[in-house]
């Protein structure tokens, strides 16, 4: 499994919502909120060979209240 984490600034107001969506999607393996220019902080893993982009592009960003998203890739745990 390939792990990813992805920035995620959302609409004013919708942080609970868009945090909820994804869990309910049981899409992510963690969900953090977070301060500064995103509000959460989300982890990802996908199977060796999955195109990231076309993942976080179909089943991230079709989720309702995110305004932006900042991918993460990772190389190795330490």
């Amino acid at each position: 499994m390939v792990p990813f984490f992805v920035q995620i600034k959302c609409q004013l107001g919708r942080s609970y919502e868009v945090a909820n969506a994804i869990a309910d999607a049981e899409i992510a393996s963690e969900i953090y909120s977070t301060a500064g220019e995103f509000d959460l902080l989300v982890k990802f893993y996908v199977t060796e060979g999955t195109d990231i982009g076309h993942f976080v592009n179909q089943k991230v960003h079709s989720v309702p209240g995110i305004q932006d998203t900042r991918t993460l890739i990772t190389f190795k745990a330490f």
